[in-house]
């Protein structure tokens, strides 16, 4: 049995992790614990400031006898995050190399052998875009949904870029005004399937890969 305390920036991210992650590996003997992240006394959610996750983490990283892992966006992470001040940062080519290079400045940075940084490239809903079809069972009218087919057919999920009004959630809000995180996220994520997520999303793959090293 290995535990893997999975610090998470929101509701959507804790509810995907419990239906879809936890069933799925507990099997194996792998367990997740989803955190939100606190951003205040008496307020949890959204990764505001670095200064405020890293004891967090840090804390986290205390108990040696569990891993400890993230789920926060790579859209929108805070100036002073490790690594994004650096110059080589804006060289990198696409969000799977930024994810990389900032995941590798966050593990320098917090410098505990159970720490596994992660992040999703560019956000959450990214994910969701591995089958825009399945969106067809929570709208009236399958036609609004045309212009997340046309981005899907041109793009895959993680290339969905991180300009504040073409990320995946402001592409799926423009398309679909009824869409609602919390709710809708999970459950499109859930009738996806694991499986095709992981075909369609490599960077969420290999972080994956890197959580079933501890199954034994």
């Amino acid at each position: 049995m290995k535990r893997i305390y999975l610090l998470v920036e929101g509701q959507t991210e804790e509810a995907f992790v419990n239906e879809l992650l936890v069933d799925h590996y507990s099997k194996s003997g792998l367990y997740f614990t989803p955190i939100i992240v606190s951003t205040s006394p008496g307020h949890r959610g959204g990764v505001t400031s670095y200064a405020k996750i890293r004891p967090q983490i840090q804390r986290l990283c205390n108990d040696t006898d569990a891993a400890v892992s993230t789920m926060f966006d790579l859209y929108a992470l805070p100036d002073n995050f490790p690594g994004k001040a650096h110059p080589d940062y804006l060289h990198q080519a696409g969000g799977h190399e930024k994810a990389l290079f900032l995941e590798q400045a966050w593990s320098e940075d917090i410098q505990c052998r159970n720490f596994i940084p992660n992040l999703l490239v560019h956000e959450f809903e990214a994910l969701l875009f591995t089958d825009i079809q399945v969106f067809e069972q929570w709208t009236d009218n399958d036609c609004l949904l045309n212009p997340l087919h046309e981005i899907r057919r041109t793009l895959d999920p993680e290339e969905i870029n991180e300009n504040p009004d073409t990320a995946p959630s402001k592409r799926i809000l423009a398309a679909w005004q009824g869409y609602q995180k919390t709710f809708h996220g999970p459950l499109i994520a859930c009738d996806i399937g694991l499986d095709s997520i992981r075909s369609a999303c490599p960077h969420f793959n290999q972080w994956l890969l890197k959580m079933e090293s501890f199954i034994q």
